[in-house]
């Protein structure tokens, strides 16, 4: 089974490429590490109490309002207010905007706490990932398209067989689409998120590293209208398809000792190129 993650900078067009992934003449399934990402902070979940007992005493809007406290768990709160407040607050959704706050932007604090929400949510949506991966193989799907914004920030493109970047050609752009679709976002709060999702360019610039070695990188400029994008995306599933026949992974479903090599070799290969990219940063940096 292919694993193509796809990935992009914030209003570059990744979701509308998703969707036309998901939709015929395609119809892969997709992995969405967002909305992944959302149903392991829900309440109750593991992640949502690290978030809640770390970011909570200094973040008084962290959580959605909800039903006052009784007396005596006001009491109780006042006994213990870091445990209480995890704990009866269960049942208050995460106050996504003041979050998103806390963790955007360039100072070190914002960095430190973005490092920090990062190490609670990333471990609890990769043991997703890896799950839904495996219903995936197991149901003879062709490829996957794992949707993850920070694919490569994360470490997650080891696992792929091909890597989607969804660019665009002007950064101006990226911030108009951006502005018009969340209008409720100031100058600043809009340019903190698209720098918190990394510079796009430097994403084409590892698809394209990757790219070299049989179509593990590909691109998608989606300058245009949808129309143009349908046909960016065409022109690329079928480089896609190419490197990758579906008889393979018939192959690989009928034959999972060879599936398991295969993995294990590919994310070797990825490896390797991944070293590859970080030796070619270094003599940039060295010749500059």
């Amino acid at each position: 089974m292919l694993i193509i993650g796809l990935t992009g900078s914030i209003a570059t067009g990744k979701s509308t490429v998703s969707s036309l992934l998901s939709s015929p003449p395609y119809s892969l399934p997709i992995i969405d590490a967002d909305l992944i990402a959302r149903q392991v902070v829900e309440p109750g979940k593991p992640a949502y109490r690290a978030i809640v007992n770390y970011f909570g005493p200094s973040t008084p809007d962290l959580l959605l309002p909800g039903p006052s406290l009784s007396s005596s768990s006001s009491s109780d709160l006042n006994d213990n207010s870091t445990s209480t407040s995890a704990s009866t607050s269960e049942n208050r959704p995460l106050n996504r905007p003041a979050l998103g706050r806390r963790v955007f932007g360039d100072t070190p604090e914002r960095k430190r706490d973005r490092m920090i929400l990062n190490k609670i949510v990333h471990p609890a949506v990769r043991r997703e990932v890896y799950k839904a991966l495996v219903k995936n193989y197991l149901r003879g799907s062709w490829a996957v398209v794992l949707d993850v914004p920070l694919l490569f920030e994360s470490g997650m493109d080891i696992i792929c067989g091909t890597v989607m970047v969804v660019s665009v050609s002007d950064p101006k752009t990226q911030m108009e689409r951006l502005r018009a679709r969340d209008p409720h976002l100031s100058a600043e709060d809009a340019a903190n998120r698209v720098r918190s999702q990394g510079d796009v360019k430097g994403k084409v610039a590892k698809a394209e590293f990757r790219g070299a070695w049989k179509a593990r990188g590909v691109i998608v400029v989606n300058d245009g209208d949808k129309d143009q994008l349908r046909g960016e995306v065409s022109r690329t599933m079928r480089i896609v398809s190419g490197s990758s026949p579906r008889w393979w992974s018939w192959i690989l479903l009928s034959l999972p000792p060879l599936a398991v090599g295969v993995a294990l070799w590919n994310m070797l290969v990825n490896f390797q190129l991944r070293k590859g990219w970080e030796r070619k940063e270094r003599q940039e940096k060295a010749n500059s």
